[in-house]
């Protein structure tokens, strides 16, 4: 549910701020009042395309900023939500409340925040898929296209999105497993040049036989075979100066610090006896220090031909890093990607007759899929037209006929076939495709009456609906409020409207005025009282808000559309 949106800058806009509640809440004012603005926000906190001409005229930029909460949708959609937070490492705050900003400078740049962090507009899409739908004009049109049709029967009947997915998921797997047969046959030439490519590669790398970490281990023993003299003889002579050399003539550094050691260790002075125990630790550390020194001499290379060695296998290693990758560790991760891509591109017959077997596999397990989903589909298409038909004809359409018409189609990653919603204008006529047979009046009455259905069972959403109501008027706006008030029993809906027959069924009436002055112009929102919503009714019947006759009209449709809103609410 929306609980908020404060809008600066945008359009006519200045400064605004609008709080929503649960149920129905109507907008209405006088034509370029902004009320469209207010849907513009909406759209720009959906991840909507930010356009630079909706910058209010002398300000740097707009900002949109709403606030959402989703305690009350359904699990799925929670979990969805969710997601989409946890992915742009965004959270809800304190008191649940999800907070989306969308900022549009007059350069044309925006940016998009959402639960505190900085996201891309597409994540605002993502996240407003599941809580906010906004139905325009130009969403009506979107419900000409087979896609829009086709999502839409599928989100008709329970477990239709399953089995699209299902098919989907085989259908996915079946072209993959096409592509790699269709590529294998036609490139077989090529594929087979860069299978030699490959095995020679292999072949080179496994002939050296490379460890991984040799070439940096090579660069420090070659350092030292080449210093092998100069490191013999400074490691020698500094273990004879500790030990003293092998005749016994000159004492060594350990010795004489052990007498030095011993003479201060009889002493009863007790500085003389401090000295003294750092002298035992220096002793133990020159002891220490001669075992390294033997233990590093007795490891120094003695064979004059392990430089040489050493120098032609770095050489060999050289022609591998040469050719794959810049050190030895890479060269073996190379190895192990081309033994990979070698195993995938085989082109044998055998390789090829076993990857046919899968394809048809693959296109069977399609197949099926897609027959219990067009199985599907025909029965939600039936019960959908029956539905739309019942609904539109409470909507002022009493003759006319909604129909769901399925084709076969070419495999797709939607299914084998092709939707397309037609209409009647009476029995006995022929239905025919809704682009062709609606008029904009005709059209907002069925996708209202879609949205009816379609919502059965949703709640906590948020349902904005942009004057779909232009074009109509008389009972059929009647029947256009009582549909959007129950819509609201389970989920809360935002109408934007000019009929005060649909205005008068709001829970909450906001009225959108403009003040325009010599220089400049701005709009600013009023959550009306009961007595400015009775005027307000007044006006939109007829201009008459300043008449007892018209506000009495006005009384009258309020207390029709509430009694009805009650009886609603009852069922």
């Amino acid at each position: 549910m929306l609980g908020d949106i404060a809008i600066e800058n945008l359009g006519v806009i200045t400064s605004s701020a609008l709080e929503f509640s649960p149920g129905l809440t109507v907008l209405t004012g006088e034509t370029g009042a902004g009320k469209t603005m207010v849907v513009t926000g909406l759209r720009l906190l959906s991840g909507g395309r930010a356009d630079a001409s909706r910058v209010r005229t002398g300000a740097d930029h707009a900002v949109v900023e709403g606030r959402f909460y989703v305690d009350e949708v359904d699990p799925t959609t929670r979990e969805q939500v969710a997601a989409v937070l946890d992915d742009a490492g965004a959270r809800a705050d304190e008191s649940g409340e999800i907070i989306a900003t969308r900022v549009v400078n007059s350069t044309g740049r925006s940016k998009a925040h959402l639960g505190g962090r900085a996201v891309p507009a597409a994540t605002l899409q993502d996240f407003a898929s599941g809580v906010l739908t906004i139905h325009g004009q130009n969403d009506q049109l979107r419900l000409l296209s087979p896609a829009a049709q086709l999502e839409a029967l599928d989100r008709s009947a329970e477990g239709l999105i399953t089995l699209r997915d299902t098919y989907t998921a085989a259908y996915r797997t079946w072209k993959k497993l096409a592509r790699d047969l269709k590529e294998r046959t036609e490139k077989r030439r090529e594929l087979a040049q860069e299978i030699d490519r490959l095995r020679f590669a292999l072949d080179e790398i496994a002939a050296v036989a490379p460890e991984p970490g040799e070439d940096a281990d090579l660069v420090q023993l070659i350092r030292r075979l080449q210093d092998v003299d100069t490191l013999r003889e400074a490691a020698t002579i500094a273990l004879t100066s500790i030990d003293g050399a092998d005749e016994g003539e000159t004492p060594g550094a350990a010795d004489l610090l052990g007498v030095a050691h011993a003479a201060l260790g009889g002493c009863d002075d007790p500085e003389l006896t401090e000295m003294g125990e750092r002298l035992g630790a220096i002793t133990s550390e020159l002891s220490d220090l001669s075992r390294e020194l033997g233990s590093y001499l007795e490891g120094l290379p003695a064979d004059p031909a392990a430089l040489e060695e050493s120098l032609q296998r770095q050489q060999e290693l050289k022609t591998l890093t040469r050719k794959y990758a810049p050190d030895i560790d890479g060269v073996l991760t190379w190895r192990d990607n081309a033994e990979v891509k070698l195993r995938s591109i085989d082109v044998s017959s055998e390789a090829l007759d076993d990857l046919k077997a899968q394809v048809a596999t693959a296109q069977r397990a399609m197949l099926a899929a897609g027959s219990e989903l067009s199985a599907a589909r025909r029965n939600a298409a039936e019960e959908l037209g029956a539905k739309v038909t019942e609904e539109i004809h409470g909507l002022a359409m009493p003759k006319a006929r909604f129909e769901v018409a399925l084709t076969e189609a070419k495999p797709s990653s939607t299914g084998l076939d092709e939707v397309e919603f037609r209409l009647a204008g009476a029995p006995e006529l022929d239905a025919r495709p809704l682009a062709t047979s609606a008029s904009g009046g005709e059209l907002s009455r069925v996708m209202l009456a879609l949205e009816v259905i379609l919502s059965a069972g949703v709640s906590g959403v948020t349902l904005v609906f942009d004057e779909v109501d232009a074009g109509v008027g008389g009972r059929a706006a009647v029947e256009i409020g009582r549909r959007l008030a129950r819509l609201a029993t389970q989920c809360q809906v935002i109408v934007v409207t000019h009929l005060p027959q649909v205005a008068a069924y709001a829970d909450t009436h906001l009225h959108v005025s403009k003040e325009v002055s010599d220089a400049a112009q701005k709009s600013g929102v009023e959550r009306l009282s009961e007595e400015r919503r009775v005027a307000e009714l007044s006006r939109m019947l007829a201009g008459l808000e300043d008449t007892e006759t018209g506000r009495a009209h006005a009384q009258e449709l309020l207390d029709r559309a509430r009694k009805d809103r009650e009886a609603l609410r009852q069922k």
